[in-house]
């Protein structure tokens, strides 16, 4: 009697490309086997293989297709929203959330040759998120402020934005935000100390809610010197141009 022996070719197939799943479950289930979080304002580059973000973007544009649908209105035929759901989905995914999805910016760092240890200030910088709770426009600029030592590592101008707009780049909540932008400059200078001042206008209480367009938050972080001396964080915070 003939016994019945598995194909060398089924054995071998890979066991994670089961057709019909979902890449969302995919990438879900790397991040839950590290034991990684994934909150909303959270980076997981990590777990994203690559050309698997324009993969995503088919199946993001599939379901916000969905949501349109829900609503009732005739994409087909109604050429201002024809596409829309695309172009939703590839703003949410390589635009204004981007910082959950790409790797951090690269920064180049020079050493503190001249020893400089006075007060920088770099700002005002234009940063753009959104609430987590509405996913609406949260629109300011943020002021850093470094005091640097002797083992400081010098970054150029620049690469403050970039951190900035990587931080930013995700659904959160603005006091989380500038805690989270605090550690990664912090990490990457190690100074004495650290400072950073947002003031931004939140759309999810100027185009819904109260409709209040005037009101602003402003929060700050102030870490090392800057919370220890108080002459200090006086002149940071009347240097910064109101």
């Amino acid at each position: 009697m003939l016994m019945k022996t598995d194909s060398p070719m089924a054995s071998d197939a890979p066991q994670d490309d089961a057709q019909g799943v979902p890449l969302s479950v995919k990438i879900r289930e790397r991040v839950k086997a590290a034991r990684a979080r994934f909150h909303s304002n959270d980076n997981i580059a990590e777990f994203i293989r690559p050309g698997e973000l324009d993969l995503l973007l088919e199946e993001v544009t599939e379901k916000m297709q969905g949501v349109l649908d829900s609503m009732v209105i005739d994409t087909e035929n109604d050429h201002n929203t024809n596409d829309t759901a695309r172009r939703v989905a590839k703003m949410y995914l390589k635009e204004v959330f981007k910082g959950r999805y790409v790797e951090g910016p690269g920064v180049t760092e020079f050493p503190n040759a001249e020893h400089l240890n006075e007060l920088m200030i770099v700002g005002p910088i234009t940063v753009r998120s959104a609430c987590s709770h509405h996913l609406c426009p949260v629109i300011g600029r943020i002021w850093i402020g470094v005091m640097p030592n002797e083992h400081t590592n010098v970054i150029g101008l620049s690469k403050y934005a970039r951190m900035a707009e990587w931080i930013m780049g995700r659904p959160q909540i603005q006091e989380e935000a500038v805690v989270q932008l605090a550690d990664l400059i912090q990490e990457k200078t190690q100074p004495d100390g650290m400072a950073i001042v947002m003031e931004a206008s939140h759309y999810c209480m100027g185009w819904r809610g109260v409709k209040d367009m005037d009101s602003k938050m402003i929060n700050s972080v102030m870490r090392g010197v800057f919370l220890k001396d108080p002459n200090l964080r006086r002149e940071f915070l009347s240097l910064i141009p109101r």
